[in-house]
């Protein structure tokens, strides 16, 4: 009868829903190419699950627009607080957290060939200087 109970209890904590996190990224224009946390993901749009809420680094490239470094900070829901999400790890069904990222990308602004050879002198200069100064 103790097996028996137990067994009963074990199917019914494994029959339990859970929290299913996942965050989609995308950007104006798409087809940028995301890091998370300096980890590459994908290219926009692109949807990949998280595990944990806090402060996320997400960096965006793509030819011809600036690169974009910017972080996200995915804070939890109310049901994800103690000691409420107690109950939403072991309801009889599935939560979904899906966090939306939108980031627009700027165009990069042309650079004339009497400035980019300044500019190229400049580096010249400063690498030949030495070190510490």
């Amino acid at each position: 009868m103790k097996a028996r109970t137990v067994s009963i209890c074990i199917a019914a904590l494994a029959a339990c829903g859970c929290v299913e996190r996942k965050m989609v990224i995308t950007s104006e224009p798409s087809g940028a190419l995301v890091y998370v946390s300096q980890v590459e993901v994908g290219r926009t749009p692109v949807t990949l699950p998280f595990t944990w809420y806090g402060d996320y680094d997400i960096t965006l490239r793509l030819d011809g627009y600036q690169a974009l470094d910017t972080h996200a900070n995915l804070r939890p829901p109310l049901y994800e607080a103690p000691p409420l999400d107690l109950f939403s790890e072991l309801a009889p069904w599935t939560c979904q957290d899906t966090r939306y990222l939108h980031f627009p990308l700027s165009l990069v602004e042309p650079v004339d060939d009497q400035e980019l050879i300044r500019r190229a002198r400049e580096m010249a200069q400063k690498l030949q200087e030495p070190a510490g100064r």
